[in-house]
């Protein structure tokens, strides 16, 4: 029988426009612990870059959008031009949750420590809890979405779960951090076996990262 060939998807061209595409912060194979490098590399370099061709695309001809923060887009989607809002909210919320996702991985899993697990041990009922919780977001998702714990200006954590790219910027709220569950986040690896994803990914959380993040939204400067 004859060796086949399976044609490569052509990488998207070079975003133009006021967005762009955030380099990863580490090798493609930072997450092996859970994510392998060519997952890593579809991910990031086709379907991350989709969605910020998309978002050019519909801001084109909308100038003045160009210099508005996505995070701030997001939250005045219902103020946008009816015709480009649904692409903003699809590419947008890519766009915003994918650079979020690729900034709190990249670790080496293990527990968050300090303020951070004060405020998990106060508000989602200490680690095993939360960790439980947050898995269950992740896995009852039906089809394609996020689980995600949002953090408040005065550092209450909760965690949610939203479909397609939805995420709590879209209601004017912040994320802390969140897990990607579209199948094409884990498939290659896993198939259809979405929890042992969702467990395999404690391993590759950066968790001063995280608490970079939670600093960060405490003192109001937190974006995606």
């Amino acid at each position: 029988m004859p060796h086949r060939v399976f044609a490569q998807p052509a990488t998207p061209a070079a975003p133009t426009g006021p967005f762009s595409l955030p380099p990863l912060p580490y090798a493609l194979e930072a997450n092996e612990a859970a994510i392998d490098a060519r997952t890593m590399q579809i991910h990031h370099d086709l379907h991350h870059a989709a969605y910020v061709n998309n978002l050019n695309a519909a801001v084109k001809d909308h100038s003045a959008l160009h210099a508005m923060p996505i995070e701030a887009m997001l939250a005045k989607l219902p103020e946008l031009p009816e015709g480009i809002r649904t692409a903003v909210r699809n590419n947008g919320g890519g766009h915003a949750n994918h650079t979020m996702f690729w900034g709190i991985m990249g670790g080496k899993g293990g527990q968050p420590t300090g303020e951070l697990m004060q405020a998990i041990t106060r508000d989602l009922g200490g680690w095993d809890a939360f960790r439980g919780n947050f898995e269950r977001a992740a896995n009852t998702q039906f089809g394609s979405g996020w689980a995600f714990v949002t953090v408040t200006r005065d550092g209450k954590l909760a965690v949610a779960q939203k479909p397609n790219q939805d995420t709590p910027l879209m209601e004017g709220g912040r994320v802390l951090l969140g897990n990607d569950v579209w199948e094409h986040a884990y498939y290659l690896r896993y198939q259809n076996r979405r929890p042992e994803y969702t467990r395999a990914w404690w391993n590759v959380v950066n968790w001063e990262a995280v608490a970079q993040r939670y600093a960060a939204a405490k003192a109001g400067t937190l974006k995606v």
